[in-house]
């Protein structure tokens, strides 16, 4: 019997959609006010589930301290209160779309559960506009 148990978890970030390989003109007419270059921030909430088995000695999924704390170590701790962009190493080469995040992260905590878990990511940019990864 597979169950998914999840997680919710939020990070404020600061971020520009811009390719500097494009005109300003042209970035301007694709990313509207989110080229401002002096960034713009969200409060971004999302959604960690984790699918599988149920251990017959735990009664668990996943130990949701567990996946609590690799939220906290992989993501929070590395997004909240920075300028994606500027700091976050993954965005240096990559448009911090609300599509490239939620890859990032499915990439960062999947690095950390066992490949029998399937894992999904639901990242929320504003409480209406949302994107979902679950890894193919």
């Amino acid at each position: 019997m597979r169950v998914t148990v999840s997680r919710k978890a939020h990070f404020n970030a600061a971020h520009r959609l811009h390719r500097p390989d494009w005109s300003f003109e042209k970035n301007e007419t694709i990313f509207g006010k989110c080229n401002n270059p002096n960034f713009h921030g969200h409060n971004y909430d999302m959604i960690v589930s984790v699918t599988g088995e149920i251990d017959p000695e735990t009664g668990f999924v996943m130990d949701l301290k567990v996946l609590s704390d690799l939220i906290k170590e992989e993501i929070e701790d590395a997004f909240d209160h920075k300028n994606l962009n500027a700091d976050v190493p993954e965005f240096k080469n990559l448009n911090p779309t609300a599509e490239n995040i939620v890859v990032v992260i499915w990439d960062k905590l999947r690095a950390k559960i066992t490949e029998s878990h399937d894992l999904e990511v639901v990242l929320y940019e504003t409480p209406r506009n949302f994107v979902t990864y679950k890894g193919v």
